[in-house]
């Protein structure tokens, strides 16, 4: 028998270690010898097309026509907001992925609140996230025919005229019993003459509205299901009940008297407008929509939109062969965000509560009786009731602008993230990746943070960029010290190219890699301790610092540079002085946070001005020194960054020169930047900038 004496003992759990490991090896190996026997292929993998999965997939299987054809119908009376972008993508993404087309189509029947100024926007917008509109149209072109066809409504008695007591609408918002008006079992004759009358301004706003015929004179008994009836006289009764009890169905309005008749496109040729319930189906009839997509809100509309059709021959009923079909999707929510154009008005404009000349949030809405929906953003939608009370209760407060304009990147309205610097690809990828289902979709702002932070990673140069600067003075190197450094605008992609940075006698570094009295955990500049300079071959060490007397603050370092100098733990960005290279480049930075102290600013008090006393006072962060290294020149020459989406078609402004901040942040030019002065967004933070040492 061999002996064991002298051989290492091995520890039952060292030995399961290492079985573990040799098992984990085999694996290995075993799949790697199944690929080598694989024959190689060089086509790659088909890429997945978000468009025909899951809901959207759905959706098509229902309608598979061979001519998808969707529209997006913004209504011109504010700008886009990032719910916004789901509705673009969703619409213009569908229909190109089915080889079909999408129309631009402006839903401006509401002269008092449309102007020029939103129509370019939102054209503008839709560019940008790189879409073009097969044709841009207007529920206005159609206002002829839209006329014309409610005239054929009164003729099929498919239209009447006390409208909120005939809905049982209560003082409280509740709906009590309901009646048809006294003018339900009007003749067609009489209809017809006073809806022309209303035409012809016969009428003041709120006098009358023309409604159609629906479900609000329909009766209980009329449904109620008895043992003798048949299983189909059940299921009819069963529909019947269902109509009769959507408030979509209860008669709304069709046309109305505005408060202002002027319409920017037809002039002063109407004094009467269609609603959105009345127009919205018809002009996707008439442009031969296949697919109208639209968020889960109007899901009790659906009813209204297919009765009108139906009346009107524009569809048939029970079925969505003819005529469009409408389906719902989640909205996209952000938590943190104030998307309700009433809400942001107040925050640009500034507003005096209860007062209903100058607030624009609770100034009383014309009189229409239609379906009230909320508002995107709002959690709630405001009430007439509601409106009034807040107008009329309490002293008048005078409360300030909160914000600089619509666009101001504090805000989550299109154009305001296209200012921080957002690139469209990134907005894109997010409403994506978050996916379209009929479930909305609620997700926080450091989700898209992620998201933005991610699309820019790899798709941006690299420049270094100092925030609060600190002048330090190399003394061991003559005054005319230069070395020109090559450094790539990214270490991981050659493609972006290189560029050359001066190395001088005097540099500066950020404040924050900078303290007076040393620190273990501490592993940048302090007096005596030396730290590494980012593309630059030696460290250097601080020798002595002054203040200013006035503020107490740092203002100048010497230290010394040199292969004697101790290495440092850690590496710092700087900018170096050299007029020849025209660096640094002074800037402003402006760093954006989050506009309210509250994680649900919608929930704040709007009626009585409340929201403002929660306004974060460090919402906007300026820094008027910064300075950035030479490279951004060429940056700008490259720009856009990234080259996608609407910005490679052309569709750029200041905000596509984007680029990361080493150490620092991402960034973008802001438009404020002139020919005499930079101005710089903060675009979102680097994963590493919390904690670093």
């Amino acid at each position: 028998m061999a002996s064991t004496e002298g051989e290492p003992k091995i520890s039952k759990r060292a030995a399961e270690k290492e079985a573990k490991k040799a098992a984990a090896k085999a694996v290995k190996e075993k799949a790697k010898a199944e690929t080598a026997s694989k024959p190689a292929s060089n086509t790659p993998a088909a890429p997945v097309d978000p468009f025909r999965q899951g809901w959207l997939k759905g959706v098509y299987d229902e309608k598979p026509v061979k001519e998808v054809h969707t529209r997006f119908p913004p209504e011109p009376n504010g700008y886009l907001h990032i719910g916004h972008a789901k509705a673009i993508t969703v619409n213009f993404g569908f229909a190109k992925s089915h080889g079909g087309i999408c129309n631009l189509r402006f839903d401006d029947t509401n002269p008092t609140k449309e102007e020029e100024v939103y129509f370019t926007a939102i054209k503008d917008m839709v560019q940008w996230l790189g879409f073009e509109p097969h044709k841009i149209t207007h529920s206005s072109d159609e206002f002829d025919k839209l006329y014309e066809l409610a005239e054929e409504l009164i003729k099929r008695e498919k239209a009447p005229d006390e409208v909120k007591k005939g809905r049982g609408k209560l003082a409280n918002g509740e709906h009590g019993p309901r009646s048809a008006c006294a003018h339900w079992s009007r003749s067609v004759d009489e209809n017809m003459e006073l809806f022309r009358k209303m035409r012809d301004g016969g009428y003041k706003p709120g006098e009358v509205v023309l409604r159609m015929k629906q479900y609000l004179a329909t009766k209980p008994e009329e449904y109620e299901v008895s043992e003798e009836d048949s299983a189909e006289a059940k299921r009819e009764k069963e529909k019947l009940k269902a109509l009769a009890n959507n408030p979509a169905m209860w008669d709304v309005a069709a046309y109305r008297v505005t408060k202002n008749n002027h319409h920017h496109r037809t002039g002063d040729k109407w004094r009467i407008y269609p609603t959105y319930e009345f127009t919205h189906c018809i002009c996707d009839a008439l442009e031969d929509i296949s697919h109208s997509l639209c968020t889960v809100e109007f899901e009790t509309l659906r009813p209204a939109y297919n009765w009108l059709l139906d009346a009107l021959d524009m569809k048939t009923e029970g079925s969505d062969e003819k005529g469009p079909m409408q389906r719902e999707y989640g909205r996209l929510n952000v938590e943190g965000t104030i998307l309700s154009k009433r809400r942001i008005a107040m925050l640009v404009e500034g507003t005096t509560v209860n007062d209903t000349v100058n607030n624009p949030a609770s100034a009383l809405t014309d009189e229409l009786d239609e379906l009230t929906l909320a508002e995107d953003g709002d959690e709630e939608p405001e009430t007439t009731t509601e409106a009034a009370k807040a107008a009329t209760s309490g002293p008048g407060r005078n409360i300030p602008p909160a914000v600089m304009s619509w666009d101001d990147p504090r805000l989550f309205t299109l154009v305001a993230l296209r200012r921080r610097g957002v690139p469209p690809g990134a907005l894109k990828k997010f409403v994506l990746d978050l996916g379209v289902t009929k479930a909305n979709a609620n997700t926080a702002t450091h989700t898209l943070d992620s998201h933005i932070r991610t699309y820019l990673e790899r798709t941006v140069p690299r420049l270094m960029l100092v925030l609060d600067p600190i002048k330090v003075t190399l003394t061991n190197l003559p005054d005319d010290y230069l070395e020109e450094r090559e450094v790539p605008f990214d270490p991981k992609d050659k493609a972006k190219g290189t560029h050359i940075v001066p190395f001088t006698k005097t540099i500066f570094i950020d404040r924050d890699d900078f303290r007076e009295e040393d620190d273990p955990d501490f592993f940048r500049l302090a007096p005596g301790k030396s730290v590494g300079l980012m593309n630059v071959e030696f460290p250097v060490r601080c020798t002595s610092f002054t203040k200013t007397l006035d503020t107490g603050k740092v203002d100048a370092i010497l230290a010394e540079y040199g292969k004697e100098v101790p290495a440092g733990k850690a590496r710092i960005h700087w900018v170096a002085l050299s007029p020849a290279h025209h660096s640094p480049i002074n800037a402003e930075v402006r760093v954006f946070n989050p506009l309210f102290k509250s994680q649900t600013p919608n929930s704040l008090d709007w009626k009585n001005g409340g929201y403002y006393d929660d306004l974060n006072p460090e919402s906007l962060v300026t820094y008027p020194n910064a300075m950035v290294e030479c490279g951004l020149e060429e940056v700008r020459r490259g720009a856009p960054w990234p080259k996608e989406e609407g910005e490679a078609m052309g569709v750029v402004d200041k905000s596509s020169v984007r680029f990361q901040g080493l150490r620092t942040a991402f960034f973008a030019l802001d438009k404020d930047t002139t020919d005499d002065k930079v101005v710089l967004n903060r675009i979102v933070s680097l994963k590493e900038d919390t904690g670093k040492k």
